[in-house]
């Protein structure tokens, strides 16, 4: 949907001209009203307000949300080259100027033509949404460009080894609250070895970062994509790169985005994908998935769901051989008290570099952590022959294999191993939280391998993890391994 002009007339150097619109949008407008802003030369800075109407509504009924960004006069075509800047409705206004811009967009030259500011009317209640939008230009020469810093794709002297690493954080430049400052001090604190920033749609915190990174801490870059029906991560994408968002599933947007995202080497990971808030559940299949974030932030009801679905798509590459999609526990930790790195994923990786995490996470070498105080060390042997997880044990269907798991820092915990038939061992963990389990299998009665180590019950009884004829009852979870496969492929 697309608004009637908002057209300014060149001005002196030195003054600044305001207008300003009002409208009234009902239930069922478009997904994004387009309100185009025709400037002049001479500008060299654009500032944005805006409000809306919030009525009253039943409980249980949405009230009015409505986001906004901006587009430059290069366009508004899906995956253009227009995008300036989004700050959904973390803000109610924006600046963008050459050498700096409000968080969240990218500063740089007030171009002379049409720019458009986009409003997300994602929930207009039965009322409808009154809206006004300010724009103010100044008139003068652009102060001197902003310079971005991107981080190092790798910390040179990290060989081959296991990497812990969050995946989805975010700053002040979308809707947290942490500085980029202090979300790397936050991974820090959580002895983690690399992080991914993925503000919400957009790319404007990747020139921060540089100065952030170290030999002690590789930071890579990515996006948050929030679309209307679900969200996912583009990690590892180049930084500078801008993923679009302004599609559904019904749309072919997404699939466009992933062969994007792949083509620059990144990763495409839905996120929360039962996530129960508007807009937020994951509609778009896993075709394109490179992996699917299972648990996300304190263990709840909806990461559940999630092991379950993930699980049966497990099950599911098994039977058609078909590709199996690894499983990621990122902390989507927006600002305190959400703790950064709860939980993390710990990356069987080549090197602490872009790539080779990006590798291991593609091809499931990782498990999940609630912290680092966790360990755990999942392999499986037969005939000489040994894999670990990830990896496909290439064994006959009739051959002994042994599984054995050693895990520590979860005190009084309980170990599941899992396989396709469900949970087929049990072992409760001591008071110290260490201990190690070992169980004898075959190809025949396991397609695959993974574990689960569990937090006791709220009120300190164990897990209860049998299934027949019982209520199946689960602590919280503490850390879990993507999938050892057995036989032949």
């Amino acid at each position: 949907m697309t608004l009637s002009p908002m057209s300014f007339a060149a001005a002196d150097t030195g003054t600044s001209q305001t207008q300003t619109i009002t409208g009234h949008l009902d239930p069922g407008a478009a997904d994004f009203v387009y309100l185009p802003v025709q400037v002049p030369a001479g500008v060299n800075k654009i500032s944005v307000s805006y409000t809306y109407s919030k009525p009253q509504v039943a409980s249980g009924l949405l009230s009015n949300s409505c986001d906004i960004g901006v587009f430059d006069e290069k366009g508004t075509d899906l995956a253009g080259k227009g995008f300036r800047g989004w700050s959904g409705g973390f803000r109610t206004e924006f600046f963008i100027s050459a050498a700096e811009a409000t968080p969240g967009y990218l500063p740089g030259p007030v171009g002379k033509g049409t720019w458009n500011i986009a409003l997300g009317p994602y929930q207009v209640a039965e009322q409808g949404m009154d809206y006004t939008v300010n724009v103010t230009l100044d008139y003068g020469p652009d102060g001197a460009a902003f310079r971005p810093q991107y981080p190092p794709t790798q910390v040179n002297g990290r060989g081959a080894g296991w990497y812990r690493g969050d995946a989805h954080l975010h700053t002040v430049y979308s809707d947290g609250k942490r500085t980029p400052a202090e979300v790397a001090a936050g991974a820090r604190a959580a002895k983690l070895d690399f992080m991914i920033s993925t503000d919400h749609n957009t790319p404007a915190s990747h020139g921060v970062w540089g100065p952030l990174a170290g030999d002690d801490l590789l930071i890579l870059t990515g996006e948050e994509v929030t679309t209307r029906n679900g969200h996912y991560l583009a990690l590892g994408i180049e930084p500078g790169d801008w993923i679009d968002w302004r599609y559904r599933a019904r749309d072919k947007g997404f699939e466009q985005e992933a062969q994007h995202i792949h083509a620059s080497g990144g990763l495409v990971v839905p996120a929360h994908p039962y996530c129960p808030y508007v807009a937020c559940r994951w509609k778009f299949g896993y075709d394109d998935a490179d992996a699917v974030e299972v648990w996300t932030g304190p263990w709840t009801a909806d990461d559940e769901y999630a092991i379950n679905t993930w699980d049966s798509m497990l099950a599911h590459s098994v039977r058609t051989g078909g590709r199996w999609v690894p499983a990621m526990g990122n902390s989507d930790a927006h600002s305190a008290p959400q703790v950064i790195g709860l939980p993390h994923n710990v990356v069987n990786a080549a090197a602490l570099s872009r790539d080779a995490l990006l590798e291991g996470i593609r091809n499931g070498r990782s498990w999940i952590a609630e912290s680092a105080d966790i360990s755990l060390d999942l392999t499986v042997a037969a005939g000489g022959r040994k894999a670990g997880v990830g990896d496909r044990l290439d064994v006959a269907p009739d051959v002994p294999v042994t599984v054995k798991v050693d895990v520590a820092g979860v005190p009084n915990g309980v170990l599941r191993v899992i396989t396709d038939e469900g949970q087929t061992q049990q072992v409760t963990l001591p008071a110290s939280g260490q201990g190690t389990h070992a169980w004898v299998t075959t190809a025949q009665l396991s397609a695959y391998v993974r574990v689960e180590v569990r937090h006791p019950m709220p009120d300190g009884s164990p897990s209860n993890g049998t299934n027949m004829g019982t209520t199946l009852l689960l602590g919280p979870m503490a850390a879990l391994t993507n999938p050892i496969f057995l036989g032949k492929n």
